[in-house]
């Protein structure tokens, strides 16, 4: 009984917890600016299948591609194990299915481990890119710091989870064979496809009181490991686990290099170009500051821009393809999908705390995101091409340029040039539009 008080009391605050830091992100998504992305239901959710679900896009690196692959499945799957931990652990059973599902419940815990494995495998494989190969793409400088703790915890918490599985089922196949399994004192074996060769080979020369011990060990610790690994996810990139879904289905379907226009600017150069057209209504005023034109804060940026930030997996793709940040430019995509999300982070901590209305006097351009690295882009769209579950930094960055631009009056003396060209000429060259003619074909 005060087994399952205590299970029951960390199941409501575990899941209590996750719930309230949910309610957390889904408010700093939801301060970004409207956007529709409700068109083509068919077409969005292929896409979901194919990029979130399928892992397409992964397997353009095959060999990161396999070993995702095994802890993506293995946790997918071994969720069904977990319907069993809740059922035992608040009716205080062992093992609650095994009777009714006899042999079938053989076969799915021997997938769960033989998943469990490969899942092992690929957690060490990772393990070892990261901090023995040392990928250059991991070691950007954007990455020091709580960005390299928080990939390799979450993968020492991998590892911590499957030997907590294998000893909570080692231990008690061990039992089985001893006839003193909490479940069923009078079977013979469980004949699971791994715990069936670990229990008597690791855990066979242990007294019966001991096996018990490092069952309870391995089945409270798998308990505790869910539940700080679920309220950690909030916290770590790995909440990509979840979003990587609604992500990947409100995708941008347009094709890429196609950039949107501000309904008012395009409507203002309509009246200005064509006399005859209708004049814009614009909407109602709205209390506050007007909108800007581009972004120059986080509530500046659209709900999918925001979204898109706490799905960063942080793996570095879009930067290493990053023509601007190969040649050593200071851009990195990476960097500018983590500077948005730690800066949402911290506006919406603190209105939360201190009122809706809170300026902090900080801004994303300026204070997160530098000048510099908003001109380094070459708009090529590599980073969203790269990225495994369609992200979009470019969307953020010409953003960033239109405030420069639009607000500021800033921009590289380059394009000064180029703008004034088009403005005179309607081309980016300084030839009148008289003798295009001369310079287009030659004689």
């Amino acid at each position: 009984m005060i087994a399952s008080v205590i299970f029951s009391v960390l199941l409501i605050g575990g899941f209590g917890w996750f719930t309230m830091n949910i309610l957390k992100i889904r408010s700093n998504i939801l301060r970004g600016r409207d956007l529709n992305r409700n068109d083509q239901p068919k077409e969005r959710w292929k896409t979901m299948a194919l990029v979130a679900l399928g892992q397409k896009k992964m397997f353009a690196r095959p060999i990161p591609a396999l070993l995702h692959l095994g802890i993506y499945v293995a946790f997918v799957i071994t969720q069904v194990e977990l319907i069993e931990i809740i059922t035992d652990g608040i009716t205080g059973s062992h093992r609650i299915f095994m009777p009714a599902l006899g042999s079938f419940y053989t076969f799915i815990i021997s997938i769960i481990e033989i998943l469990s494995v490969a899942a092992l495998i690929a957690t060490i494989g990772f393990l070892s890119r990261r901090n023995i190969l040392k990928l250059a793409r991991f070691h950007k400088p954007e990455m020091k710091g709580f960005p390299t703790f928080d990939a390799n915890m979450i993968l020492c918490m991998e590892l911590l989870l499957v030997t907590c599985i294998f000893t909570m089922n080692g231990a008690d196949e061990a039992l089985y064979l001893q006839g003193a399994s909490h479940a069923s004192p009078e079977a013979g074996s469980f004949g699971f496809a791994i715990s069936s060769w670990i229990g008597p080979h690791l855990f066979g020369g242990f007294r019966v009181e001991t096996l018990h011990i490092l069952e309870r060990i391995g089945w409270w610790g798998h308990w505790i490991m869910v539940l700080t690994f679920l309220n950690y996810l909030p916290y770590s990139k790995h909440f990509h686990i979840l979003l990587a879904f609604p992500n990947t289905y409100y995708s941008n379907l347009e094709k890429k290099g196609k950039f949107t226009n501000m309904e008012a600017v395009t409507n203002e150069v309509k009246l200005m170009l064509d006399p005859n057209a209708e004049p814009f209504t614009a909407a109602p005023a709205t209390e506050g500051a007007p909108q800007r034109f581009g972004a120059k804060d986080v509530t500046d940026l659209t709900w999918k821009n925001l979204m898109d930030a706490y799905t960063c997996t942080e793996c570095g793709r879009c930067t290493s393809s990053c023509p601007a940040n190969i040649t050593g430019k200071k851009l990195s995509p990476r960097k500018i999908m983590m500077d948005t999300r730690d800066r949402m982070v911290e506006l919406g901590d603190a209105r939360r705390k201190n009122g809706q209305e809170y300026e902090d006097g900080k801004f994303l351009l300026g204070d997160y995101i530098s000048e510099e690295e908003v001109w380094a882009c070459t708009s090529c769209n590599a980073c969203v091409q790269e990225c495994p579950v369609n992200i979009d930094p470019l969307s953020i960055i010409i953003d960033l340029r239109r405030y420069l631009v639009m607000e500021e009056s800033k921009m590289p003396s380059e394009l000064a040039g180029m703008l004034t060209n088009i403005e005179n000429n309607g081309a980016p060259w300084q030839f009148s539009p008289a003798d295009r003619g001369k310079w287009i074909y030659e004689d």
